[in-house]
């Protein structure tokens, strides 16, 4: 059996990808960081997830149920546009693209937790911070993350860890979703 050349390519592209976190693992991590929540917290009194824009909100969503499985609460979630906060726009040659910054809460007073699927340089995290402050002034913001990969530009650290993932500069850490028509899964592309 001969393959074509977009079976090659697919089939090369697959040899690239390494698999750091299945779909199992993905739940796990994804448990045991709502524990995690709900215990340095207290529970969900004052407490809310806010997802970043667009990994981040899926990831926020699924904490929201199993915090409600365990709590019998309900926490609620904001979803948040950082496009506006980058510090690289003028790098960018193309307009941004702006998403909706959908959060119908004060967040005042609140412990938010920020969620996102990979903290990388922490420039990202700095935007995002800086998209909550603009909307008020919660009284903790907490940072949880599916992948830590390391190379911080900036003075980041998370709060709650999915998996520590140790990387190079040259390499691309890629969480897939089922929200996104993915099976879930963590993968480091090389030379990507």
């Amino acid at each position: 059996m001969t393959l074509g050349r977009a079976e090659l390519m697919i089939a090369q592209d697959k040899k690239q990808e390494k698999l750091i976190m299945d779909a199992h693992e993905v739940a796990r991590a994804l448990t045991r960081i709502a524990h995690e929540i709900l215990e340095r917290n207290k529970g969900i009194t004052d407490l809310a997830l806010v997802g970043i824009r667009t990994g981040g909100v899926h990831l926020a969503h699924r904490f929201a149920k199993r915090i409600q499985e365990i709590e019998q609460g309900q926490v609620p979630i904001g979803e948040l546009d950082i496009t506006l906060y980058r510090d690289d726009l003028a790098l960018k040659k193309d307009q941004p693209v702006l998403k909706k910054t959908n959060i119908p809460f004060n967040i005042s007073d609140l412990k938010v937790v920020l969620v996102d699927d990979v903290l990388f340089t922490g420039r990202t995290i700095r935007a995002a911070m800086d998209g909550l402050i603009d909307l008020g002034r919660p009284a903790e913001i907490q940072l949880a993350v599916l992948v830590d990969r390391g190379h911080r530009q900036l003075p980041i650290k998370a709060t709650y860890i999915g998996k520590n993932i140790p990387t190079s500069r040259d390499e691309n850490v890629q969480v897939f979703l089922e929200e996104e028509g993915e099976e879930d899964r963590v993968v480091i592309l090389n030379g990507a």
